[in-house]
């Protein structure tokens, strides 16, 4: 067993921790991209020496095309690493150090958090442009400011998550006359009316009943970013 390893960490002259090179020409087949002079770090030999996992470089990583990051991230692909041939690879030098690509990978994952959720991540990305991704407070009021300015009221809405207590429950049907305020536990709150009474209700538990309206994606969208934060 101990011989095994070592020979898996010692192959064609490469041995794990080692830098190469994608072969120029080669093409990445799911997403018809020639990924040819990519650069990396070995991390693991598997398959008894034929494929080799490559870390990218935090040179690589800095130059990766915008839609193939976006396009890994919707489809649930990791970036960070790669699968390829042994054969389709060839040795070189380093150009920088592990602590470069862990900062500018972090840079990208808060980048790209958001299109691994679906079509709404773009949306999402564009209206938190610039807001720490921890600071939960202040996405919150973006997306106040944010809603306040496309909304149109009143309109109808439907609540459409569970209520365990409380005057209204899934499935009413109520009209939302503006945003309140914004709550750091519950989101943007809104004013609505149902039947003769007024409340405050959080915007996350209800949908439009006009599909066809412009206050239907931003509502959607910001429902998403609440149940995902």
């Amino acid at each position: 067993m101990v011989k095994k390893q070592k020979h898996q960490q010692a192959i064609n002259g490469l041995r794990l921790g080692d830098s190469v090179r994608v072969k120029a020409g080669y093409a990445d087949d799911d997403f018809d991209l020639d990924i040819g002079g990519w650069q990396g770090r070995i991390t693991e030999i598997i398959d008894e020496g034929k494929t080799v996992v490559i870390s990218w470089d935090s040179v690589t990583v800095r130059n990766f095309p915008k839609t193939y990051l976006a396009d890994c991230a919707e489809q649930g692909f990791g970036w960070s690493e790669y699968y390829i041939g042994v054969d389709d690879v060839e040795p070189t030098s380093p150009r920088d150090k592990t602590e470069d690509v862990n900062e500018i990978s972090g840079e990208l994952e808060n980048e790209y958090h958001w299109h691994m959720i679906g079509p709404e991540g773009e949306d999402i990305r564009q209206v938190l442009a610039g807001i720490d991704p921890e600071d939960e407070r202040a996405q919150m009021e973006r997306w106040g400011e944010h809603l306040e300015k496309v909304l149109t009221f009143p309109f109808e809405a439907k609540v459409t998550e569970f209520q365990d207590r409380g005057p209204l429950r899934g499935g009413d049907i109520i009209q939302v006359h503006g945003i309140t305020h914004v709550d750091g536990h519950y989101g943007v709150t809104v004013n609505l009316g149902h039947g003769r009474k007024a409340y405050d209700f959080p915007l996350c538990d209800l949908t439009p009943t006009d599909e066809a309206s412009s206050n239907y994606t931003p509502v959607c969208t910001y429902a998403v970013w609440f149940a995902n934060r």
